[in-house]
């Protein structure tokens, strides 16, 4: 390799990594099967994550690169120095601290911290029904991020701007001009938290000519279509079937479950989930379709009511699930969620979302398209913003991807519908 020209030697270990893997054609599970080591952890050096690998991982990766002689060296010496995020003169500013644990998310940050970090995505939107924990599963996201790979992170939380939801020029100048990082290489996410009115590409766009080493997140109800954007949706937990309902163990494992059982052991210290309570803690994830915020509100009525009156109580209707008087002050109760979502709907979706309501357990696109009665690609548009706005959701199946519609909107749709939904206007006005 004598006659290649070396990357530079301010290079971070990680970079050089990629460079040199690159420039001999190497992916990364090429290269990850040559030094006898996993994929995962060639992405982890390459994204910063492990900035200090040991001795004998440089050793493996060398041999499979086949650096020699002066190469070789500056690949070692890289290993061993310090990157300038690791300088405390320039210490990476911190994402906000969380209020609570993050439980059952763990697949979904992996996804989003790998897409900005490892195949470098610049601008990514999670949306999702209101209350499904997009602001929760972002905080953990920069959390790692700044943690793992000393990355500068600047939240904005659009709701407290001086024009609720709209990001405009100044707001983010503002963000930013404390900050000079984020005008170099270094990288830095910029959070954009509950922009639901929407965000200025032309903005966006200036911003990634300025700053190089930018990441933008957002979170919204409903995703912008932005160019060179990517829209992940973000669904409520897994709830449990009710195979599940008498077996403790194995339902404590479902991501729904163990997020309510977290929230009634906070409330309840020393709650076990006993084999006579399991069916009605089964019953609550599946009502409340695994929705994280309907979730926690319910646990903060634990205090005064057992699952089972839970249970009792949510038959009379969820949309009337206020939050509890106490430890809850301005958070909206979920019907208001609800009601939100679907009045965004066009009358065609709103019309397609009752009829797949309609329907008892889960159905295909196919399915979709002969029920509607409408031509294939405007119903499986119409499907698509369903799914994206959090109405409906996957669900495990062998022969394809196949969907339900969420219980709570079922329930609407075909039970209480109109009463509920004119209710749910009157407390709103109120």
């Amino acid at each position: 390799m004598d006659g290649v020209r070396s990357p530079q030697s301010t290079a971070g270990f990680g970079e050089l990594l990629r460079i040199w893997r690159e420039r001999i054609g190497l992916t990364q599970q090429v290269l990850a099967d040559l030094a006898t080591l996993s994929v995962r952890a060639i992405r982890d050096m390459e994204s910063g994550r492990v900035q200090r690998p040991r001795q004998e991982t440089v050793r493996l990766l060398a041999d499979a690169l086949r650096l020699e002689g002066p190469h070789r060296s500056a690949f070692e010496v890289a290993a061993r120095r310090h990157t300038p995020a690791e300088e405390p003169r320039d210490e990476p500013t911190a994402p906000p601290v969380a209020r609570g644990a993050i439980v059952g998310r763990e697949l979904e940050v992996e996804v989003l911290a790998d897409a900005l970090a490892v195949h470098g995505d610049r601008l990514v939107t999670v949306a999702g029904l209101g209350g499904v924990g997009k602001t929760r599963l972002v905080l953990e996201v920069a959390r790692r991020l700044h943690l793992a790979s000393r990355w500068s992170v600047r939240w904005i939380d659009c709701d407290r701007l001086p024009v609720a939801g709209l990001v405009r020029r100044t707001d983010l100048a503002r963000a930013l001009a404390d900050h000079p990082g984020v005008m170099g290489e270094r990288p830095t996410l910029l959070v954009l938290d509950g922009a639901d009115t929407g965000v200025d590409a032309t903005l966006l766009d200036e911003l990634f000519l300025r700053c190089p080493g930018l990441r933008v997140l957002i979170t919204a109800r409903v995703a912008q279509p932005l160019p060179g954007g990517q829209v992940i949706p973000l669904a409520p937990l897994p709830t449990p079937g009710p195979e599940l309902d008498h077996d403790p163990v194995a339902l404590a494992e479902v991501g729904a479950v163990r997020l309510l059982l977290a929230h009634l052991r906070r409330l309840r210290p020393g709650y076990r989930l006993e084999p006579d309570e399991a069916p009605a803690v089964a019953a609550l994830c599946r009502q409340l379709d695994g929705l994280p915020g309907a979730l926690e509100l319910m646990a903060g009525w634990s205090t005064v009511l057992s699952p089972r009156q839970l249970v009792a109580r949510l038959a009379d209707g969820p949309f009337h699930l206020a939050p509890p008087p106490a430890g809850y002050g301005g958070r909206a109760d979920v019907g208001a969620a609800l009601g939100a979502a679907l009045d965004r709907l066009t009358r065609g979706q709103r019309d397609l979302l009752e009829r797949l309501a309609a329907e008892p357990g889960d159905w295909s696109g196919e399915d979709a398209v002969e029920l509607s009665g409408r031509p294939p690609h405007e119903c499986l548009a119409a499907m698509h913003e369903l799914l994206a706005n959090g109405l409906i959701r996957s669900v495990p199946a062998r022969d394809g991807v196949r969907f339900t519609v969420l219980n709570l909107f079922r329930r609407f749709c075909t039970g209480t519908g109109a009463h509920a939904h004119a209710h749910l206007q009157l407390a709103t006005a109120s």
